[in-house]
């Protein structure tokens, strides 16, 4: 009977339930909305865990064979628990905020195309949830209104260039193999082929993931929609991304790796010279995201597994931190952490949620980061399993983990510390505190050495043949020694040079060069659009010009002949009276863009088919 119960699980495909919970939304009383929609994020959860391991849903599609939709695996299964559990407390929070329906609505189906992407079985299916996600997060941030209109603009034009991307390197992946085969029948993943179409794909992951040059996106576009959306926004996109990217590419490469260094540190220097509390965190997504791309780069069993952990560790502490940022904003109404000051007095419980998320992403014992982080670390050391290939690479990843300390007790002394408190607010509404100390509660567990360990072991996934947790509890010892000695290294550091920096770092507030991506793209953009439509307009005045002298000649062949004539001066024409009087052509030959192009491709069309 159980064994039925969860074939049955087979059939409950996470996306449609999702989505199902996004429409009910919309039309079911707020309470009761949200209710179900926190549901069915918990129900997530529960298939993750319980549906049998193989791909699902089997279907023809397009005339394409075997198209799975619903894969389980080790990695399907933690993503889905990962997403599941955060969603499920981010409703929760949502409802808390005075969020709308219609923004839940729109969160929720944000959720259901981020849910499909991670149980996709083959790279057909992922690239239509890929577009879909791209939509549904586009949609999440114009919902706010405002600046986040024109942020979501360019958002939508990032990710719609990424995802064309994506989709080029599937065509090619289809082309260079003859399958959409995400993984083998024995459940490995296949990866795609070398040359274009891993290149493309990388490229276009890279978008989502924010590679270096890449990522302007980020940092300029989840400050700027409601701060409830921004929870959503810090879980999703770019951390299933960065699943998908092991996908793309299994076996690792050295060149990738040494991109998500550069990633940690780019992406903690400029953290550090944010006032936006928002942006600050924004800018961590991306270090955060650059120690996933680094063990995923390495490519070997600790590497990735290190890779994964972080990612499901991160998909909760940043969460957690945007949680936290966000009731102080709607408690004070301000978004400049300098601004702030002494709010650990009128917001404990806000302080110390957020104590807990700045604890986990800098990795400090006892804390889920700890763990995740230091696999990622001893993968690149050549002192542990790393190569001497790797070992500039270790030394990026340790500068972006002091780069994290600074951060983050530069964020907490201002808004929390510093000061006496200018506000006389109130501290964080139900909802917000169970969403947050929930979410809370799951760093704590996992970090720690005795209980959370052996249950972090088991939501990794087994990666070439190294079993986890057994060997991996005996062999890894996330609590060794040196691990100790070098968290308290980083510690030291860390204080002792935020106590040099915090003057002079106050009164700075610089802009990432690279946003120089907007201005840019837009004056480039106006202007390619202007030198198409005016020499479009050249063209066609000219063709139009061209088709009403040859319809006035037809129609006036002997006042032409006589025109001709005047020009020419040995020829002697009588005159004659002209049948029409010799009225000129009163008709106006003009098409709009859309009719030439119509009228274009039917005479190309025809002119193909006459030569094949």
């Amino acid at each position: 009977m159980i064994d039925a119960t969860y074939d049955i699980l087979a059939y409950a495909y996470p996306p449609l339930i999702v989505f199902a919970a996004a429409l009910l939304v919309l039309v079911l009383p707020r309470l009761l909305g949200f209710a179900v929609g926190a549901l069915s994020l918990a129900s997530v959860v529960a298939i993750s865990l319980l549906a049998p391991e193989g791909a699902h849903l089997t279907r023809t599609f397009l005339g394409f064979q075997d198209i799975h939709p619903f894969l389980i695996d080790d990695f399907t299964r933690m993503m889905g628990i990962a997403l599941g559990f955060l969603g499920t407390f981010a409703v929760i929070y949502a409802y808390s905020s005075e969020s709308s329906r219609h923004l839940a609505a729109i969160a929720l189906a944000y959720v259901a195309s981020a849910l499909g992407a991670a149980f996709a079985g083959d790279w057909l299916v992922l690239v239509f949830m890929w577009e879909i996600m791209a939509l549904t997060s586009t949609l999440l941030v114009w919902q706010y209104g405002g600046d986040a209109v024109r942020a979501g603009y360019r958002y939508a034009l990032a990710h719609g260039i990424g995802g064309s991307l994506v989709l080029f390197a599937v065509i090619a992946q289809y082309a260079a193999v003859g399958s959409f085969a995400m993984v083998t029948e024995a459940g490995e993943t296949v990866g795609f082929a070398d040359g274009i179409p891993l290149l493309l794909a990388v490229l276009g992951i890279g978008v989502n993931v924010a590679f270096v040059g890449f990522h302007t996106w980020l940092p300029d576009t989840y400050p700027r929609p409601h701060f409830a959306a921004s929870v959503f926004l810090a879980a999703f996109t770019t951390k299933t991304s960065a699943y998908v990217l092991y996908r793309a590419i299994p076996e690792g490469n050295l060149l990738l790796a040494y991109m998500g260094g550069a990633m940690a540190v780019y992406g903690v220097v400029f953290a550090l010279l944010q006032h936006d509390m928002r942006a600050l965190l924004s800018y961590h997504i991306q270090a955060q995201l650059g120690y996933m791309v680094a063990g995923i780069g390495i490519g070997s069993a600790i590497g990735i597994a290190g890779a994964m952990g972080h990612l499901f560790n991160n998909v909760l502490y940043k969460s957690l931190l945007f949680m936290a940022v966000g009731v102080v904003i709607y408690r004070t109404g301000e978004n400049d952490l300098y601004k702030l000051g002494g709010l650990w007095r009128e917001m404990p419980l806000t302080a110390i949620a957020f104590a807990i998320g700045a604890l986990s992403i800098t990795a400090v014992p006892g804390f889920s980061g700890f763990i995740s982080k230091g696999m990622v670390l001893d993968a690149a050391d050549p002192a542990y399993y790393g190569g001497s290939e790797y070992q500039a690479l270790y030394w990026l990843l340790f500068i972006g983990a002091i780069g994290t300390f600074l951060s983050f007790i530069k964020l907490g002394y201002y808004v929390f510390l510093h000061g006496p408190s200018e506000y006389t607010v109130k501290d964080s509404r139900t909802g917000q505190t169970v969403a947050m100390f929930s979410v809370g509660g799951a760093c704590v567990l996992l970090g720690l050495p005795a209980i959370g360990w052996p249950v972090f072991a088991d939501l990794l996934p087994l990666v070439d043949g190294i079993g986890i947790p057994d060997m991996a509890i005996n062999e890894l010892q996330p609590y060794s020694a040196s691990h100790l000695q070098d968290a308290l290294i980083l510690i030291v550091i860390s204080v002792i040079g935020f106590k040099l920096i915090r003057k002079p770092l106050s009164k700075m507030d610089y802009s990432d060069p690279s946003l120089i991506v907007n201005p840019t793209g837009y004056y480039l953009g106006r202007g390619t659009m202007l030198a198409t439509t005016e020499l479009y307009a050249a063209v066609d005045n000219a063709v139009v010009s061209g088709v009403k002298r040859c319809y006035w000649a037809g129609n006036n062949p002997v006042l032409a002949v006589d025109e001709t004539a005047r020009r020419l001066p040995m020829v002697d024409v009588p005159e004659r009276q002209h049948a029409d009087g010799g009225r000129s052509s009163t008709i106006h030959l003009r098409a709009g863009i859309g009719t030439t192009v119509l009228l274009l491709t039917i005479i190309l069309t025809v002119v193909i088919w006459l030569l094949v």
